[in-house]
């Protein structure tokens, strides 16, 4: 599969992921993600970013709200068109383009930072993501993104519940199994049946990389691996969005920051 298949997907999943994401039942993204990615997140304020796959733009603008100047790009017209009329109307603002991941519109060197908010494990060709990340970041600019967890979002994935429906543990396998776009089919878990009626399942193509296929990308490219976290919902979270306990049994996320050397310097990778 490649990405211009992949695009076919989203445009058909993005009016529903819109409403829903918006209406507040992606909870996962909202409560864990978002908050981590954000915690990690250097200063960008008065920096030039990108934000790659950004789908309806909730994070551009929450990036764009940290004082960044912001370019963002999906492959979905249908999700730029919903990006582009923010729920908020006074809401920050950024630039919206119809463009891939894979064939980046821009010039050498041109932006301080670029972001991947949960995008880039759904584009077939990774390396070309990360080498055209790498080519319009300037020396010493970083990239950030993150990624369903490769060793827990498995093949096999089964949650295993106590008498009072509360998870335990995770049973996982199919690790070492390659996809290539096999389509799993899912709502955010937290939309109340009254919300589904009607509603087709997403349909997400699926490319299953293991957690070295993703560090030998990110450092074959050239970057320097900088950071890494796994988060974790606390206990105050999860009293709020019970749906979130799972996520204290294993991790739901991996969030990866990289750098671009600076010019003349060598990557570690390479020494």
């Amino acid at each position: 599969m490649k990405h211009t298949d992949v695009k076919r997907y989203w445009e058909g999943n993005a009016d529903a992921w819109t409403r829903l994401s918006r209406r507040g039942y992606d909870v996962y993204r909202d409560h864990l993600n978002t908050p981590a990615f954000f915690a990690m997140l250097p200063d960008v304020k008065g920096l030039s970013g990108l934000d790659i796959g950004c789908g309806e733009g909730s994070n551009t603008r929450l990036l764009a709200g940290r004082g960044a100047r912001v370019t963002a790009l999906d492959v979905s017209e249908i999700f730029l068109r919903h990006a582009r009329r923010p729920p908020a109307p006074e809401q920050w603002a950024a630039d919206y383009l119809l463009a891939s991941a894979v064939e980046l519109p821009f010039t050498d060197s041109k932006f301080d930072f670029a972001t991947g908010f949960m995008s880039f494990m759904d584009i077939p060709e990774t390396e070309r993501v990360l080498s055209e990340a790498f080519r319009v970041l300037k020396p010493g600019a970083f990239l950030q993104f993150s990624i369903t967890h490769p060793c827990f979002n498995t093949l096999h994935h089964r949650n295993l519940r106590d008498e009072n429906g509360i998870t335990y543990a995770v049973e996982v396998g199919g690790y070492f199994e390659k996809t290539d776009g096999e389509l799993a089919e899912w709502l955010f878990s937290a939309t109340p049946p009254e919300e589904t009626e009607g509603v087709p399942n997403f349909k997400i193509p699926v490319f299953s990389r293991t957690i070295s296929e993703w560090l030998n990308l990110i450092t074959d490219t050239g970057f320097n691996l900088e950071h890494l976290e796994e988060p974790r919902p606390d206990d105050q979270t999860v009293r709020r969005y019970p749906v979130l306990q799972d996520a204290q049994v294993t991790a739901f996320f991996l969030i990866l920051r990289a750098r671009k050397p600076e010019a003349g310097a060598v990557s570690r990778s390479a020494v």
